[in-house]
């Protein structure tokens, strides 16, 4: 019971804080205020209304029964009310009016009208309408051959206090609204700030010296993402730094032996040293691509569809086919998705012959799906192939002069955009890579 009551909440609850806390908030206020008018109506409201109703229908019940005195000035009668009880009155001769009413159903005013006027006359003696005078109530009495009309100031039957009592309760709870706003907005800033920093460096962006504020448990998870924060670019700089210095130590005696190989007689045997030395600088550059994979590059606004067609016409492969939106921009570092465009591309023609690549939108992504006919890859190896360094083969691999890092950089590029990458086979019945990016 409870779990599903849970659930029920889950679901009909704001997502965003803000608006979470301001239900806690509001909601109180809202039923506090409910009962209160509640209350308010039930207990002085109304019942004002209906004692003032109650008094006016004495009042016309009293005129009706004096009129019919035959000793009394009917003009000086309606002189006296008119004067002192502030009733207009008029008698129509040989004129009747429609046994129903104009009563508006939701209206307490109409509903106490109808029943203190059925008390003192009976069924089709009396008629009222309050609605087609905005400040009089035309009530009708059945006299004779014709009829009595009153003309009733609203403020008879109505109490004001009512318009009061709403603007008393409607301001300060306004106001109490408009304070809890700024008030929560000034809570969850800290909060909105520090996601979008952790956002921001999980794409790859540059961030300033991050300052903390806010509630001290909100400035404490500041300062320790800021810790980790520098703890990370320590770490990716050290790693950066050495694979630099260990590249750069092993270019030159690569070199030298470049140089070497030239004064080699035996041509078979440089041919093989030399596609040696040369897979070994292949290895050199995609490790020190891995390891600049978190690049620090300015987002920019481009076209995806242009980007892939340049790498694509780049390629001059007769065995490659696109089918392209003509206008997908999107936000992001150009050259690092150009970069992950290069690795699958790279992986499709190494071990298939032909591959097809589209792009088209799909809900609040495009999506860039890459389909070859080569061997594909076992869907219990799926995840494996975007770790570092993971060879599926290694005897494949070695023959094809690979390190496994291709996949992890394109996977890594794809998260920092907010991305995702999966793998599936085509209907080539090689390997599908679709890549989903938000735009």
């Amino acid at each position: 019971m409870f779990f599903g009551l849970n659930n029920f909440l889950k679901k009909i609850l704001p997502k965003r804080l803000f608006y979470r806390a301001l239900l806690i908030v509001a909601v109180p206020v809202l039923v506090l205020q409910l009962v209160i008018t509640i209350v308010f109506f039930d207990s002085l409201w109304i019942k004002t209304n209906k004692g003032m109703t109650r008094s006016l229908i004495n009042e016309i019940n009293l005129f009706v029964e004096v009129y019919d005195n035959k000793k009394i000035d009917k003009n000086e009668l309606k002189n006296l009310f008119s004067l002192f009880i502030d009733l207009n009155i008029e008698y129509v001769n040989n004129k009747s009016f429609s046994s129903k009413y104009n009563e508006r159903i939701f209206s307490p005013i109409d509903r106490t009208l109808r029943r203190e006027l059925k008390s003192n006359f009976k069924l089709g003696e009396f008629w009222f309408d309050t609605t087609s005078y905005k400040e009089l109530i035309d009530i009708r009495i059945k006299y004779e051959d014709g009829y009595f009309k009153f003309l009733v100031p609203r403020d008879r039957v109505t109490s004001s206090s009512a318009r009061i009592f709403a603007l008393w309760i409607t301001v300060p709870a306004i106001i109490m609204v408009i304070i809890s706003l700024i008030f929560l907005k000034n809570q969850t800033r800290p909060i909105t700030n520090l996601a979008r920093a952790a956002e921001r460096f999980g794409k790859g962006d540059k961030i300033e010296e991050f300052k903390p504020s806010g509630a001290l448990e909100i400035r404490q998870a500041g300062h320790e993402f800021d810790k980790m924060r520098k703890r990370i670019l320590r770490h990716l700089n050290q790693r950066t730094e050495m694979l630099s210095g260990i590249s750069h130590d092993l270019r030159t005696p690569l070199t030298r032996m470049k140089l070497q190989i030239a004064f080699i007689k035996d041509k078979d045997l440089a041919k093989k040293l030399a596609e040696d030395i040369n897979e070994m600088e292949k290895m050199l550059n995609e490790y020190l691509q891995f390891t600049s994979s978190s690049y620090i590059e300015k987002d920019e606004m481009f076209n995806l569809s242009e980007l892939i067609d340049q790498i694509v016409n780049k390629y001059n492969n007769q065995n490659i086919k696109k089918d392209l939106i003509p206008k997908a921009y999107i936000n992001g570092r150009k050259n690092l998705i150009n970069r992950c465009l290069n690795n699958i591309i790279d992986n499709a023609l190494k071990y298939g012959n032909k591959f097809e690549i589209k792009l088209y939108k799909e809900n609040t992504n495009l999506l860039i799906m890459i389909d070859d006919d080569g061997p594909g890859i076992t869907k219990k190896e799926h995840e494996n192939v975007f770790k570092p360094f993971y060879k599926i083969d290694k005897s494949r691999a070695e023959s094809k002069s690979s390190v496994g890092l291709g996949l992890s950089i394109a996977s890594d590029i794809v998260r920092s955009h907010g991305g995702n990458i999966v793998l599936d086979k085509s209907k080539m019945n090689g390997l599908s890579v679709k890549i989903f990016l938000p735009v």
